[in-house]
């Protein structure tokens, strides 16, 4: 997309957090690589979490916006989910005025399954039941003390399996029907 990205590495210090198991990527997992962008809307929350994300020991790919300036969140939540969808991020975060649009476009990439969360239980379920690997932000609706539970347990949930992993299956099975051949 011609985006620049800023890559933050994790301190070498940090405790490792272990991390659940991914159905993309695997050199991304190895790696813990979160990438994600924002909006306009969402800029001042992505500056706000980055730092979070390195300190929880992450490597942080930042795809933008890097100001305020107005922007369209499509182009971002796209960078975002084909950062996912190709293996070289283990998750991503989009941040939005709503997180409903940025939700619809990274849904839209092979390989993604993003799902909005606006409280805790949102994020747990989400990574739980749905096994999402794209976690959308409305910055207009959260707070950040929210913002950063919310990404926090999304980071840390890892998939339930059992009867939900039949259902993951499906949803998949559904996403390749419909992918152009």
């Amino acid at each position: 997309m011609g985006y620049s990205m800023e890559i933050s590495e994790p301190a070498q210090d940090e405790k490792k957090v272990p991390q659940p198991a991914d159905t993309v990527g695997s050199e991304s997992q190895d790696r813990k690589v979160v990438a994600i962008g924002a909006d306009h809307g969402g800029f001042e929350l992505k500056e706000i979490l980055k730092p979070d994300l390195v300190g929880m020991g992450y490597e942080v790919i930042d795809v933008g916006t890097h100001g305020k300036e107005a922007v369209d969140y499509p182009d971002f939540a796209q960078e975002v989910a084909q950062l996912v969808s190709n293996g070289r991020a283990w998750r991503g975060i989009m941040i939005d005025g709503a997180g409903i649009g940025s939700c619809i476009v990274a849904n839209k990439v092979p390989g993604v399954r993003a799902g909005m969360a606006y409280d805790y239980s949102s994020a747990v379920n989400s990574r739980e039941h749905n096994d999402t690997n794209v976690l959308t932000l409305g910055a207009g609706l959260i707070g950040v003390n929210l913002a950063k539970q919310i990404v926090s347990v999304w980071l840390a949930t890892q998939f339930g399996g059992g009867r939900h992993e039949r259902r993951v299956q499906k949803i998949i099975a559904i996403e390749q029907q419909y992918q152009k051949k």
